[in-house]
């Protein structure tokens, strides 16, 4: 299971890295997919490297995204009794266990909007026009997605001026 995260905007992007990206349902900066992966999904990715960071995310990422920032249709947050009423599972574990198996598709849940919006992370990006084996953000990560997940769960600077 794949999580991909948009990190550039969309002024100046190239036409192919577009298309890939509207075809991910990635519109805007900071937003999510969990997709599976595929022979399609890894030429999209490459075509879009430069606008975008993915890596394997692991189970527990992945309930914490599910509590905090899934939404149903209306804006209304995904709760643990639509998860039991709607699709018969305990909850958020056994939800993201189930996603993770490959049993079901994020996508596939019922009245689910398929994009995660994100924070912006807390202790902000590296150098967004770097790949990650440069030092930068765009490209390939592995595992090390999982920590760039967990910081943009928070929000990232309170206007109260107490952060």
């Amino acid at each position: 299971m794949l999580a991909i995260v948009r990190i550039r905007g969309r002024t100046g992007i190239r036409p192919a890295a577009a298309k890939a990206s509207s075809l991910m349902r990635l519109h805007r900066i900071n937003h999510m997919v969990v997709m599976e992966e595929s022979a399609t999904l890894t030429g999209m990715l490459q075509s879009a490297k430069d606008y975008i960071t993915w890596g394997e995310i692991d189970q527990d990422t992945l309930v914490e995204l599910l509590k905090t920032r899934a939404l149903l249709v209306g804006r209304k947050p995904l709760t643990e009794q639509y998860i039991k009423d709607t699709l018969s599972l305990d909850g958020f574990e056994s939800l993201a266990k189930s996603i993770m198996e490959g049993k079901l598709r994020y996508r596939d849940i019922p009245e689910i909007i398929p994009v995660f919006r994100l924070h912006p992370p807390a202790g902000g990006l590296e150098y967004i026009r770097k790949s990650v084996g440069a030092g930068g953000t765009a490209g390939y990560r592995g595992n090390n997605i999982n920590s760039l997940i967990r910081r943009m769960l928070i929000p990232g600077v309170k206007v109260d001026g107490k952060n």
